[in-house]
């Protein structure tokens, strides 16, 4: 006799806060505008590409400490 399996429904967890995807949202509208910068106290350049605003927000989340996951190392 083959053994039933019982399908549980996995809890369901946010991996983002509420406060980080404010912050991204933040972070892609000022890209969007043209004033986000990159670099420490943003004095690189301008930021042009969607996914480089995103990891700007996620990474201003970090700071102030909300529900972010944590970076993978490369």
């Amino acid at each position: 006799m083959a053994t039933k399996k019982s399908s549980r429904k996995k809890s369901s967890h946010r991996k983002y806060g509420e406060a980080a995807s404010k912050s991204v949202e933040s972070a892609v509208r000022r890209e969007k505008r043209g004033t986000l910068r990159s670099g420490k106290g943003g004095k690189g350049g301008k930021v042009t590409s969607r996914k480089q605003a995103i990891a700007i927000g996620l990474s201003q989340a970090r700071k102030k400490g909300a529900k972010v996951p944590t970076k993978k190392a490369s």
